[in-house]
């Protein structure tokens, strides 16, 4: 849906939340979820669309007239696609995913091949007069790279590999098709997970070596390469990412822009914030760690960064690595990668109805995060896609689990008041 007050600014959901792997299965979603959910939530006005397509329900979806079809049942229901999720290749639900959510990364051919099939279906979907963006993850996975020459070949071989999805962007909008983009998703303990790494993996790699390999293998000058790599990709500024990472949003998001760099997309979300009293006895860390314990799930991936006394940063690669460290004495804070509901900002009294801003409990959410962030965003960014992002409801606590509709109404109901107070 067009934002209000904000002209060619549009906000959705992410279709993540869905389980389904298949394109049969996710059009099934589709049809359960979004006609109802646009009753609700815009009855009067098309109601915009955030896709989420594994690998295989993408290739499924350019077979036959499939894509054309979908195409008439979304015009039919007054539906409109304009960003894409192309972070998860394979399973998101119902199983394991932990780290194999960056699988396969930029360095293979698997990932171009899925990027590009995102990159010809989006632009048949997307509707005139409006721009495109696919979120795509952050390069690779930090642990994997075992030391500097393997990183820097990361970088590498993935500037080289994002040059070739913007080279089929940019032809794509000179044959006057749509103005596409693919927008980087920064997230903790990836090979770029802040404002800092951005700036730097922009900087000095993906515009040199792009541009280097799109005059070397297409006969494109560098300076027209530079351009269409920064007009082609761009950042997914993800709320609860950043917050993990303690960055300042009005100074990150200030960072990006400073170095040339455009927000294509902002996901609204929040992790948890949990707050470490160093004076509390062993009892009452006993009990924190207990209630951190019920977000302690088998399937995603929870990392961990805890600040200080001293300001210095500690990260741990997931929850059951962080627990055992709950009660060292130099830590005040822990932020967890956990994308929780973001209209509840204290988990104190979990299933309680004390959504507020005003929790004082030990475990709260990031949700101060996301309002700054959308004060800078839709006041002083052109960045023109919203997209809240829980995907957790199946993993959530049981207290705080409930019907998935309705959630997701709440969570564009509040969102929808959060940005009217800032308007």
């Amino acid at each position: 849906m067009e934002i209000e007050n904000y002209p060619g600014r549009h906000l959705t959901y992410c279709t993540n939340v869905h389980p389904g792997e298949s394109w049969k299965d996710v059009l099934d979603q589709l049809k359960d979820n979004l006609p109802g959910l646009k009753k609700k939530l815009s009855p009067d006005k098309p109601f915009g669309t955030g896709l989420r397509l594994s690998a295989e329900a993408a290739r499924d979806l350019l077979k036959s007239d499939r894509l054309s079809r979908f195409k008439e049942w979304l015009d039919q229901e007054g539906l409109y696609v304009f960003t894409l999720n192309g972070f998860p290749y394979g399973s998101f639900h119902r199983q394991r995913v932990k780290d194999q959510v960056y699988k396969p990364d930029w360095r293979t051919e698997e990932r171009v091949e899925y990027t590009s099939n995102l990159v010809t279906i989006l632009a048949e979907l997307l509707p005139e007069n409006m721009d495109g963006g696919i979120s795509t993850s952050p390069l690779s996975y930090k642990y994997w790279l075992e030391n500097q020459e393997e990183t820097d070949q990361a970088f590498q071989t993935g500037s080289r590999n994002l040059a070739r999805i913007a080279l089929e962007m940019a032809n794509i909008q000179n044959d006057g098709g749509r103005e596409l983009h693919l927008d980087i998703e920064p997230e903790p303990d990836c090979l770029i997970e802040n404002s800092r790494e951005t700036v730097d993996f922009f900087s000095n790699w993906l515009l040199p070596v792009g541009s280097e390999y799109l005059l070397n293998e297409f006969g494109i000058p560098a300076e027209e390469g530079k351009k269409i790599l920064q007009d082609h990709i761009r950042v997914c500024y993800d709320t609860c990412h950043f917050a993990v990472e303690y960055e300042n949003p009005v100074r990150a998001i200030e960072n990006l822009k400073e170095a040339g760099i455009r927000i294509g997309k902002t996901q609204i979300s929040a992790a948890l914030k949990v707050k470490l009293n160093v004076s509390e006895s062993s009892l009452e860390s006993g009990a924190l760690a207990l209630k951190l314990r019920n977000f302690d799930e088998p399937v995603y991936l929870h990392q961990v960064v805890e600040r200080r006394q001293d300001g210095s940063l500690r990260q741990y690669r997931d929850l059951p690595d962080a627990l055992p460290h709950l009660s060292n004495q130099e830590a005040v804070e822990w932020r967890i990668h956990f994308h929780v509901p973001i209209f509840v900002n204290n988990f104190e009294q979990m299933g309680s109805e004390e959504d507020g801003a005003g929790g004082t409990g030990a475990i709260g959410s990031t949700q101060e995060d996301i309002v700054k962030s959308m004060q800078v965003i839709l006041k002083q960014n052109d960045c023109r896609h919203f997209e809240i992002e829980t995907y957790t409801w199946e993993v959530l606590p049981d207290a705080l689990k409930s019907d998935l509709p309705d959630s997701i109404e709440r969570e564009f109901n509040w969102t929808l008041e959060m940005i009217q107070s800032i308007s």
